[in-house]
């Protein structure tokens, strides 16, 4: 008969992925080693083989888990709020706030997945545009004529300029806390978009500014 996972597999599984992101958040994808994992989770790198097979692996499995909670996060917030005028801003300040929990993950994740092989690279991108076609969806609400123009797209990809990079400058506790900041973001976004001239002509079909760049 096979034997069955360890009621503390599953935790320590997640201690992993923390102590993997943490690190490769500090010092990067490259110069992490399996042991410096090994020696932040206290455990032997014998013991840390039997969790994942080397680096690669936790960069793939943090990279895509974080991403799908985005989406997850996403299609929450479609689920709930009934107000479509009201989506753009919600999911803004869901995401702030999303990121205040996940900055590690949220570092390897725009940093770190131009290391992956093509499949996996591209998988977790296909879920980046998802996320990206679900907010522009919520501009083209708020803005149609942004739509109509082709340009729902790069005004979502403007906001997520915004709060993607978060975590390279902002310091909650600082007189300042992510719950703060959230409706901020959202307000300068928001109210910038609603006032702003649009462009006299749509963009050029040929060139796509639009993928998400890791």
């Amino acid at each position: 008969m096979a034997r069955g996972r360890a009621p503390q597999y599953d935790e320590q599984r997640a201690l992993i992925l923390n102590q993997a992101a943490r690190l490769f958040a500090q010092q990067g994808f490259m110069a992490t080693s399996m042991n410096q994992v090994a020696d932040a989770c206290g455990l032997s790198k014998a013991a840390l083989y039997h969790y994942f097979r080397d680096k690669y692996a936790l960069a793939a499995l943090i990279a895509e888990t974080h991403v799908r909670q985005l989406l997850d996060v996403v299609m929450q917030v479609q689920a709930e709020c009934t107000d479509p005028q009201r989506l753009l801003g919600v999911l803004i300040e869901r995401f702030v706030r999303e990121y205040a929990s996940a900055q590690d993950a949220h570092r390897v994740l725009t940093e770190d997945v131009r290391f992956l092989g093509d499949e996996d690279r591209q998988r977790i991108l296909d879920v980046e545009r998802d996320v990206v076609s679900r907010f522009a969806q919520a501009v083209r609400v708020l803005r149609p004529q942004a739509g109509e123009r082709e340009l729902d797209k790069p005004l979502a990809m403007l906001l997520f300029g915004m709060i993607n990079w978060l975590f390279t400058w902002f310091h909650p506790g600082r007189g300042l806390s992510y719950e703060q900041l959230a409706p901020m973001v959202a307000d300068l976004f928001l109210h910038g978009m609603l006032d702003m001239r649009l462009p006299a002509q749509a963009p050029c079909a040929s060139a796509s500014p639009l993928e998400p760049t890791p």
